[in-house]
């Protein structure tokens, strides 16, 4: 009886330290830097500011927040605002926040007035290590902007019509008009507000549809492709407005099909692991040699080697939870034919 009394006696206090624990548990701050508002896939107004909560999680130490507007699809820029060597281009942060705004390290951010569709929300985060420097951590989502202004009209940012090929060389592509070459065209929508947004992406709600399909066809994310010589019409559709565009085509009709990138295969890597990209699978039809352009579209930049390489590499970052970095990449071959992208996601964990 002495054994069992004394065992009810000890129980009390093992149990409520285990549900102390269990409690301390659930009160515990996130384990990285995470945006609490806006929410991922959440509609905003373009123009209007916007409340900006961040919950840094364990990632004590910090600094300052830089936010940065990024398409959905754009190549992420250089944050750093100083001096440049690399001849990188360098962002320009939308807002910097600190522990004394209001919300610490948030606030109020303008939410771009040209913007629309799909677009990166990225926050990076400044932490101090004392003698030890500093490392970054960064959080990123995509909201919807839309527009309060309505479409007024559709306009072509380039020549009317556009001639591709011997009788007129387009300087708006960079290279030599050849039969297999993938282009996008430079259009812009004029709204009410006297605001040109840019609506060339499907995601903006722009379709495309090509008269001739032997002439110029039309691929996803409003990409278009030299088939064959001869003229075809682009109608161009958003918001209940439509545009033309008068394009003829007059290149070499030596055959060229485009290239085929392939950017390998999604993975998982823990932060300091040496990572390849491997492009060695793609391919020409033609068996020509390649040229070939990696970019990152999502997550905080970081340095990337031989990104004109077929493999290109980087070193994973320190994070604090699982963070997504994706990458495209984009092949061409020596007449100019550009491949449409391909992409892949590396996920670095801690």
């Amino acid at each position: 009886m002495q054994t069992s009394k004394f065992k009810a006696q000890n129980a009390g206090p093992a149990l409520t330290f285990a549900l102390f624990m269990f409690n301390f548990a659930l009160c515990e701050p996130a384990l990285a830097f995470k945006i609490l508002s806006p929410t991922d896939g959440q509609t905003v107004s373009a123009g209007d500011t916007i409340p900006i909560t961040i919950d840094v999680g364990r990632d004590t130490g910090l600094v300052q927040v830089r936010y940065y507007w990024y398409g959905e699809q754009d190549d992420t820029l250089v944050e750093q605002a100083d001096t440049n060597s690399t001849g990188s281009i360098v962002a320009t942060a939308s807002m910097v926040s600190t522990a004394a705004s209001d919300p610490p390290y948030g606030g109020r951010l303008l939410v771009p007035q040209d913007g629309i569709g799909p677009t990166r929300l990225l926050a990076i985060g400044e932490i101090s290590r004392g003698r030890l420097g500093g490392r970054s951590v960064f959080d990123e989502l995509i909201v919807q902007i839309e527009p309060k202004a309505t479409l007024a009209s559709i306009e072509f940012e380039t020549d009317k019509p556009l001639r591709l090929g011997r009788s007129g060389q387009s300087s708006d592509y960079g290279h030599v008009d050849s039969l297999g070459k993938i282009f996008d065209l430079p259009v812009v929508g004029i709204f009410s507000d006297g605001v040109v947004r840019s609506i060339r992406s499907p995601a903006a709600g722009t379709s495309y549809r090509s008269s001739n399909e032997q002439v110029i066809k039309v691929h996803p994310h409003g990409l278009l492709q030299i088939v064959g010589n001869g003229r075809a019409t682009i109608t161009v559709t958003n918001r209940g407005k439509q545009a033309d565009l008068d394009i003829i085509v007059e290149v070499n009709d030596e055959p060229n099909q485009p290239p085929v990138a392939e950017a390998g295969s999604n993975r998982t890597v823990k932060a300091g692991t040496r990572v390849e990209l491997n492009g060695l699978k793609s391919l020409d039809p033609e068996g020509e040699a390649l040229f070939y352009a990696w970019s990152q579209v999502r997550g905080s930049k970081i340095p990337l080697l031989d990104p004109n390489m077929p493999k290109a590499s980087f070193t994973a970052p320190a994070v604090s939870e699982k963070r997504l970095y994706r990458f495209k990449l984009r092949v061409s071959d020596r007449k100019g034919a550009e491949s449409l992208p391909a992409f892949v996601d590396v996920i670095v964990e801690p």
